[in-house]
């Protein structure tokens, strides 16, 4: 808590103590009170309890310890791309993807003076890149905070007109700042996909459709991850997402995250994971859970 501005601090203690009574109902997420990750918990869980933490690690770290039964974490932007770090924080997690959830996000700038003073605005890194057009046009300086609602609560602090922060618009009235624009994304479309974390795999239930998150790496040959996709084409399983990243620093082998439509029980999804481990020297499942947004 004390790592969180001060303004914030009081919030932070309250929800805390909250959820600390009640760890069954707990959620917990990364950034301040008022953040978008806080705004998402309350969505996906309408009747839980959210637990503020400074970052992913202490939010993942909550779920492990048994101080919340889950988490909620961003997981990719439509606008920005995938969150830093999630790729490697997922699989070291230990925990299951559960369920997802799409937030549209709507980004204003807050602040305490009027806004043609305003020369610097902070928030997540994610924020500023989805607001950057905006900002290079009124020549306001991006810096980079570890979490939009902090960034707010850092602003009521400071309390210094030339710099103002980005965050939910609810986040004005959380730290007494005044709204000076909304909506300022440089797309409409901009939404932030979030995921479930929980302790162990919790088996899907009811009717989907589903959706299957996996990592895997392909053997060190040519056309390993050609021949390692074929058998989703020829079973007819559509992968809405492969992305590829490096670990260790050797260079050498590219490890891949992928979402699938389906799940394992599936005639044709058990055939292509059984290809895909093939040509493949691993593959880890990392959860199954009822799709939020139709694919396809």
């Amino acid at each position: 808590m004390q790592s969180f501005p001060a303004p914030a601090q009081a919030l932070v203690a309250a929800m805390t103590a909250a959820a600390s009574a009640d760890p069954a109902r707990t959620v917990a997420f990364q950034g301040a009170p008022g953040a978008n990750s806080h705004v998402a918990a309350e969505q996906a869980f309408p009747d839980g309890l959210p637990l503020p933490c400074f970052d992913f690690a202490d939010a993942i770290d909550a779920v492990k310890e048994g101080r919340a039964d889950c988490a909620v974490i961003p997981i990719e932007n439509s606008l920005h791309g995938r969150v830093a770090d999630m790729h490697f924080l997922l699989p070291e997690s230990g925990l299951a993807i559960t369920g997802e959830h799409f937030l549209p996000i709507r980004h204003a700038l807050m602040g305490t003076g009027p806004i043609d003073g305003v020369r610097q605005a902070m928030s997540h890194p994610q924020a500023l890149g989805q607001c950057r057009h905006w900002l290079r046009a009124r020549g306001i300086q991006p810096v980079a905070y570890p979490d939009t609602a902090g960034a707010a609560a850092a602003a009521a602090e400071l309390a210094d007109p030339a710099v103002a922060a980005l965050a939910p618009p609810g986040a004005a009235a959380l730290y007494g700042l005044d709204l000076l624009a909304t909506d300022i994304a440089d797309a409409e479309h901009n939404t932030t996909r979030f995921v479930t974390l929980a302790r162990g795999s919790r088996p899907p239930a009811g009717d989907g459709p589903w959706m299957t998150t996996l990592i895997f790496e392909v053997r060190n040959v040519p056309a390993a991850l050609y021949k390692a996709m074929g058998g989703f084409a020829t079973n007819g399983v559509n992968m809405t997402k492969l992305e590829s990243y490096q670990r260790g620093g050797s260079f050498a082998a590219s490890e891949f995250y992928a979402d699938i439509v389906g799940k394992p029980g599936e005639t044709a999804v058990d055939r292509a994971l059984e290809e895909l481990g093939f040509h493949s020297k691993w593959v880890r499942l990392l959860g199954t859970y009822r799709q939020a947004r139709v694919r396809g």
